[in-house]
Order: C-alpha cells, then sequence, then structure tokens
C-alpha cells in the first residue's frame, strides 16, 4: 500500500468482496510503511477495532495507521469512525460506501486538523466522492499536518505545568437550583486545578435524570468530550465528583486520557503544600487509602510461586502483594501520626497550663487566614491567593491591646466535601481548635457563594464536636469590594468584625473585640467556677 493515495484498487475490491459476502463492515488498519498491520471484521453497522496502544508516542505524532472500511448500507462516516479518528490519533478513516448488491458507489474520508477555534470540529471530513476522483498523497499530509500539531503542542507546553485539562460536572435535571449549583461548583473545581497547576482548557456540564453508572456522563457525550479534548490538545479529565473504581477505569479506557476526580486533586495539592513531616505523613495516609481500592492487576504471569503443601498453583499475584504492603504502610503510618498526634495534644496541654488563652482561626480555604495570622502576629507564614496555599498548623504568640498575652493558631483550611479519607488523616490536626478559648470564623466577604461557605465550615466544626466553643465572625477582603459591596458584607457580619487583613487600619477593632470576648470567656468561666463551688458548699452542709 504506497502512501500516494488512500487505498490501491486492489484492497478496495478485497474488502468490498469480504464485506458484500459477510454482510458485515470489513476494514484494514494500514500502516505507512506499506504494511496492512491489522483486518477487522465487524457487524452490518461498527467496527471494533483492536488495541492499538495508547493515545500518543510523541508530541504532535499520529499513529501512523489509517483505516480503509467498508459501509454495507452506503451511510457517510459514522460518529464512531470519527471519534476513532480522534481518540486513537489515525491518520486517517476512510468509508467505502456499498449499492444494496454489494458494489462500491463512492467514498467518504476524515482527517485531524489542528483547532480552529470555537465551534470548529477536530477534523476535517471529505466526501462522499465518486470512487476513483479521491486522490489524496496521504504521505505528504501527514508530515504537514504533523509539523503543525507538534508546534501547537510545544507552543501549549509553555503556559502548562500539569498539562492541560477538560472540567466535566454533572448534575441531578431534577434539582431546581441544580444550575447555581453546577457554575459554583465548577468555579471552585477551576480554582482547585488552577492551584494544582493545572491549565483549564474547556468546562463540560451535562444534567442528566440520574448519572450513568459506568461512564457518569453516558457514551454519546463522553464522545463529544473526546472530540473537545483532542482539539484542544487537552490530556487530562477532571470529574466534579469522586469517582468509584469502576467508572474512572471504564472513562478512562473509553477515552485513552488520563481521568482525575475531585478527590485526587485535592489529594495532588496536598501532596505538593505539605511541608512538615507531620503533613507528609498525613498525605501520604490519604492516598493510600484513597489508592487501595483502586489498585488493579492486568497479568497474573508476575506471580511468586512458591512450593510445598499451600504453595502450589499461581503463588501471590503482584495484585495480593501491593495490597498487603499497602496496608502495612497504612498502619505504620497511624502508628506514627498517632504518636504525633499525642505530642500535639501535650503541647496543648502545656499551653492551657500556662493560662495563656488560645485563639484559633478557622475557616474556608483561601479566606484569608495565614494573611490575617501574619497581619496579627508578623508570623511571615506562606500566604498565597490559591486553595490550600498552607497545610500546616501555625501557633504565634502575641499582645492583645490591652496587654494581655495570647497565641493565635492557624488551621487547615476546609472546603465543601472534604474528602473523608484526607478528613480522618488531617483530623489530629484540625483538632488544634479543640483546646482553644475561642474561634475567630474567617470569611471571604468578595466570595459570592460566602454563604455556602459559611455552612460547610459550621458543618466541619459540628463534626469535631467543637461548635460549642464561643465563636467570632470575622469578614475579611473588604479591599476587594466597592463601596457599596463593603456596607453590605459590614452590615451582613451581624455583630462580627469586618477588616482587611492587607490593611492594619482595620486590625485595632479586630483586636479589641477579641480583647473583650477572652474577657467575656473570663467572666463566664469564673461565674461558672463559683457556682460549682457555691453547689459543693450547699452539698457539704
Amino acid at each position: 500500500m504506497p502512501n500516494d493515495d488512500i487505498a490501491t484498487p486492489e484492497l478496495v475490491k478485497s474488502l468490498v468482496d469480504a464485506s458484500a459476502e459477510t454482510g458485515r463492515q470489513v476494514g484494514a488498519l494500514v500502516h505507512r510503511s506499506g504494511e496492512v498491520d491489522y483486518v477487522v471484521v465487524g457487524d452490518a453497522n461498527k467496527l471494533m477495532l483492536p488495541d492499538i496502544g495508547r493515545l500518543r508516542a510523541a508530541e504532535g505524532r499520529f499513529r501512523g495507521l489509517r483505516l480503509v472500511h467498508t459501509h454495507v448500507r452506503g451511510e457517510p462516516l459514522s460518529r464512531d469512525d470519527l471519534v476513532d479518528l480522534v481518540r486513537l490519533r489515525l491518520d486517517l478513516v476512510c468509508a467505502i460506501h456499498l449499492t444494496p448488491r454489494g458494489e462500491p458507489r463512492g467514498l467518504s474520508y476524515a482527517y485531524n486538523v489542528p483547532d480552529g477555534g470555537a465551534g470548529t470540529e477536530p477534523y476535517r471530513a471529505v466526501g462522499p466522492l465518486p470512487m476513483g476522483q479521491a486522490k489524496l498523497h496521504v504521505g505528504r499530509l501527514m508530515a504537514d499536518l504533523e509539523a503543525e500539531f507538534a508546534r501547537r503542542t510545544r507552543a501549549r507546553a509553555v503556559r502548562a505545568k500539569d498539562g492541560r485539562a477538560i472540567l466535566v460536572h454533572v448534575g441531578s435535571r431534577s434539582d431546581r437550583s441544580a444550575a447555581a449549583v453546577a457554575e459554583e461548583s465548577v468555579r471552585e473545581l477551576s480554582e482547585l486545578a488552577r492551584t494544582a497547576g493545572v491549565e483549564v482548557a474547556d468546562v463540560v456540564v451535562q444534567l442528566r435524570d440520574q448519572v450513568d453508572p459506568r461512564l457518569v456522563l453516558g457514551k454519546g457525550k463522553l464522545d463529544d468530550v473526546i472530540l473537545r479534548a483532542m482539539q484542544l490538545d487537552a490530556d487530562v479529565l477532571v470529574f466534579d465528583r469522586e469517582l468509584t473504581p469502576t467508572q474512572a477505569s471504564s472513562i478512562a479506557k473509553a477515552s485513552d486520557l488520563k481521568v482525575v476526580d475531585r478527590t485526587q486533586l485535592i489529594l495532588d495539592i496536598f501532596a505538593q503544600r505539605a511541608e512538615s513531616h507531620d503533613g507528609k505523613l498525613q498525605v501520604e495516609l490519604a492516598q493510600l487509602k484513597y489508592n487501595m481500592p483502586r489498585l488493579v492487576m492486568k497479568d497474573d504471569s508476575l506471580s511468586r510461586l512458591t512450593g510445598g503443601i499451600g504453595g502450589r498453583g499461581p503463588g501471590e499475584t503482584k495484585l495480593e502483594i501491593g495490597r498487603r504492603r499497602a496496608k502495612e504502610r497504612v498502619s505504620h503510618l497511624e502508628a506514627q501520626l498517632a504518636r504525633l498526634g499525642q505530642q500535639r495534644a501535650e503541647r496543648r496541654r502545656r499551653r492551657s497550663a500556662s493560662d495563656v488563652p488560645t485563639v484559633a482561626i478557622v475557616g474556608y480555604t483561601n479566606a484569608g487566614k495565614s494573611t490575617l495570622l501574619n497581619a496579627l502576629t508578623g508570623a511571615g507564614v506562606l500566604a498565597e491567593d490559591k486553595l490550600f496555599a498552607t497545610l500546616d498548623t501555625r501557633s504565634r504568640r502575641t499582645r492583645l491591646p490591652s496587654g494581655r498575652d495570647v497565641v493565635f493558631t492557624d488551621t487547615v483550611g476546609f472546603i465543601r466535601d472534604l474528602p473523608k479519607d484526607l478528613f480522618a488523616a488531617f483530623r489530629a490536626t484540625f483538632e488544634e481548635a479543640t483546646s482553644a478559648d475561642l474561634i475567630v470564623h474567617v470569611v471571604d466577604a468578595a466570595d459570592p457563594s460566602r454563604g455556602d461557605h459559611i455552612e460547610a465550615t459550621e458543618r466541619l466544626l459540628e463534626t469535631l464536636g467543637i461548635d460549642d466553643i464561643p465563636r467570632l465572625v470575622v469578614y475579611n477582603k473588604l479591599d476587594a469590594l466597592d463601596d457599596l459591596a463593603r456596607r453590605a458584607a459590614e452590615r451582613e457580619a451581624r455583630g462580627g468584625v469586618a477588616v482587611a487583613a492587607t490593611d492594619r487600619a482595620t486590625l485595632p477593632a479586630l483586636l479589641a473585640r477579641i480583647d473583650a470576648e477572652l474577657d467575656a470567656i473570663d467572666a463566664a468561666h469564673a461565674a461558672a467556677r463559683e457556682r460549682e463551688e457555691r453547689e459543693a458548699r450547699e452539698e457539704l452542709s
């Protein structure tokens, strides 16, 4: 098979004869070297192509295979043909149209093209054309296209540190607020992706009556996403939900793209941001617990064979070895974290014994907790406009205007639907707030979803069992608001304090309020002790 044409008359005749005899689609995958690598027989409607390897061998490169096949009903290129062309990075797909008598009537073909902008397809389809009139030098066309794809891929690689991703949100059509929920959820997922170092190429939102149990999106919509990913040169699909191991595997197999769910994305951010030994252990534990159900085995030939009674047969497979070692590592990490938790508890006990009150700063991620800690104490903690910029707790001692010493503790940021494995691993860190005399709940006043963030934080505080500790709500980032929105945020504070952590002129009111709250707490404790002493004396008398 030379590369100066799509197919030779001899190949076309062979395919047409076989297809007419069987009543099925028959195709050949032809390599650029001229060899026919595969002959595929399908049914009357479609072909099932063999496994021809992963998505790409190199930047801008195609597979080096073109598919020439028959359509027994004379129909044009199907959706499956075009998806296979794009997903498998085939050089070209050609369909030979047959008449009802099984004779070739014409052909259509399509090949991949670079992104032409919004509304364009990632391929170009030609035909149908009469037989003999489709003249195309496949070799020259592929050389030109690969050069153009490689140039665009290199330009994009400069911008994307960890790849380009399409974000996918699937919601319930029956929920009246589904559109608003989807908008907020996708916005937060975009921030998570940006924090993880992923460039967001596009966003796909689908509202369904129910989620597809295997592919989440459904086959047709997933095909659209695959075409869009190829068009934008995206290599990652990020789903705004936690996928089951079966769903993640099915989507990856159908798309040949890397599939990441929301939990995995958050774990990746935590892995990047953890600095202390404690934090790294917690992240590793959460990742192991997340990945253990997702350990898969592709070949049982890598079994460890043993002899003797009970040792015959395939032995202990690599999958079993991996799971056993993972469980051993989980037990080891849990023991280490338990010891570190005891050390933190001892430090908290010593702080409590010193009669220095503790103020815990909590809130939704990126609400400005670390910036506020720096402004109040000069701690010098890393503060960035990113989700989960800091993961390790920081405690700093400072003096209030009244002369009272106080310890401010910055905690890990909260987020809605925090992965359960991550919450379990970081529970000891969150519990830094359990011994606090006062909780300062920081809210991002410039965030339009601040109401949902407040609710998510309150739920987590209740889960930790510390919702009974006195709280002071602090609306932060007033400097990001215009005058009208600023006055509205100050009214919304409802007995709290509105500040801008970057503007020191707004902080004296907060410090004075903290002083007053601690005085009220001390007075309440004194009254409680006096009441207990009185009740004890009455019992004795």
